[in-house]
């Protein structure tokens, strides 16, 4: 099959001297980025790399990490991209759910992460190889991304080459992407809208920028970098982000997609007028390739409803009640979804798998669904409208969290016996986690309860309060009274 890596090599071939990513000390060219690209997939290969081996990527945030993710899929292996700011314990865990047998780094990062990677590390500065490059099939593993796991540790999404560049095709196709778009890379390496971000601009031809982190969170260096740099579009901004962007003189933008959290208190706010351009909003789950669903937000937006759109191309949603059959447009149910997005699973997970990723019976034989947990109904034209959840997971700062992962994390503290996440709405109406623990904690510190966390938890799974009490309180069928707390926090 074909993959946006062809068309990236196409447009290297039409037009070698434009600028493909440019950073504040460089700019590199398609020819060269295509060319380095090459070269590293050889490397890799002749280092045993391949169709189904998955490769971890710990490089720092810039041009090497765009280099090294592609030449992974060129080498027909897939890619797992690690924010190396993460706690060294959680990337262990990563490379392990994943099942990751090589690495991608410098010799720098390389000696100063401890990951259980038996196969070799490929430094992106090794010479250049003869080594013929593989072909891949569409059901070809692409990389692997995660989401947080109820057991205490994340579960690892194998994600396939058919959703990801169908995903990709469909926004350069969908929100006009091409040689004059200028895209501004804001996702966190490590987390899957980071290759959207990186990707799709590229894949259209267009600019990516890259700046440091420290620039995103400074409100006067990010609007002077969007001058500086002509951006055009911005991929992976969430409501959080877009209140950030709202409260300042914004460049004259084409573009904003928003992902990952409720757009409605955005625009209850009256967040729509101060955005210029469109304004689109997306939903889906990692275990789809990102997003499944987009909603162009008209300039006078019902502010009443979270509304999430129609499927993107190639992309299938079903809502079905309890007994998993159609229900009637208007009434409320579970989103299924179908089609080329849907991931093959979760790694090392049989029975998850099993439970989440169901034969679609109204698709191709052999086709599946995958059961997102996620409640909506089917407005006027086909338009969703999200409704929550049925279970417990929920998005904080755009990245879906299940609590008792925290939960299991707290109790592994000495002190503590008992442990309940709930959340908490601050008066921008964004969502905040709060832990009510129980145990022997008269000296022991908020500070040293967190401390204990980050060795192990990614910072916006950080609760932002701890309440103590004396034990948690139980419902008549003995499991804890989340309802109970809640309503005490209040």
């Amino acid at each position: 099959m074909t993959t946006f890596l062809d068309d990236i090599r196409a447009h290297a071939a039409a037009r070698p001297e434009a600028a493909a990513i440019v950073t504040p000390d460089t700019v590199l060219t398609y020819g060269e980025l295509d060319a380095r690209i090459d070269r590293l997939a050889r490397v890799l290969v002749a280092r045993g790399a391949g169709v189904e081996r998955v490769c971890a990527v710990a490089v720092d945030r810039g041009p090497d990490a765009v280099i090294a993710m592609a030449a992974v899929l060129r080498a027909g292996g897939a890619f797992l991209t690690l924010d190396v700011e993460l706690p060294g314990p959680r990337l262990a865990a990563m490379v392990s759910s994943a099942q990751a047998r090589f690495l991608v780094s410098t010799p720098t990062l390389a000696g100063q992460l401890d990951l259980p990677i038996d196969g070799p590390t490929v430094h992106l500065d090794e010479s250049d190889v003869d080594a013929m490059l593989p072909s891949v099939t569409p059901g070809s593993l692409a990389y692997v991304s995660h989401t947080s796991g109820s057991t205490g540790m994340p579960n690892a999404v194998l994600i396939e080459h058919r959703g990801l560049t169908n995903y990709l095709r469909f926004i350069v196709r969908d929100y006009g992407l091409g040689p004059d778009t200028v895209v501004l890379q804001l996702a966190p390496l490590g987390y899957d809208a980071s290759i959207r971000d990186t990707f799709a601009p590229l894949a259209a031809g267009g600019r990516l920028i890259l700046v440091p982190r420290s620039t995103l969170l400074r409100a006067g260096e990010f609007i002077d970098a969007v001058r500086e740099y002509g951006v055009t579009t911005i991929l992976s901004a969430t409501p959080t982000f877009l209140t950030f962007l709202a409260q300042h003189d914004i460049p004259p933008l084409r573009l904003t997609v928003s992902s990952g959290e409720s757009l409605r208190p955005f625009l209850a706010s009256g967040g729509r007028d101060r955005i210029p351009g469109r304004l689109v909003n997306q939903y889906g789950p990692t275990e789809a390739t990102m997003t499944s669903t987009r909603f162009v937000v008209p300039p006078l937006p019902d502010t009443t409803a979270d509304l999430i759109g129609t499927p993107i191309d190639g992309v299938v949603v079903h809502l079905l009640d309890a007994g998993a059959q159609p229900v009637a447009d208007g009434d409320v149910g579970e989103v299924w979804i179908g089609g080329l997005g849907v991931a093959r699973g979760y790694a090392g997970r049989p029975a998850l798998t099993a439970e989440r990723f169901v034969p679609d019976p109204f698709g191709e034989p052999g086709s599946r669904m995958y059961r997102t947990g996620d409640l909506a109904r089917r407005r006027a034209h086909g338009t969703l409208e999200y409704l929550g959840r049925t279970d417990r997971q929920i998005k904080i700062r755009g990245y879906r969290v299940d609590p008792a992962e925290i939960e299991g994390a707290m109790l592994t503290h000495a002190a503590v016996t008992g442990a309940v996440v709930t959340t908490g709405t601050d008066d921008r109406g964004r969502t905040y986690l709060v832990a009510h623990v129980s145990g022997d904690l008269a000296n022991v510190t908020d500070a040293a309860l967190r401390a204990h966390l980050a060795a192990t938890l990614p910072p916006y799974m950080m609760p932002r309060r701890f309440e103590r009490i004396d034990r948690v309180p139980t419902t008549t069928s003995g499991k804890a009274d989340r309802r109970a707390l809640a309503a005490d926090d209040r």
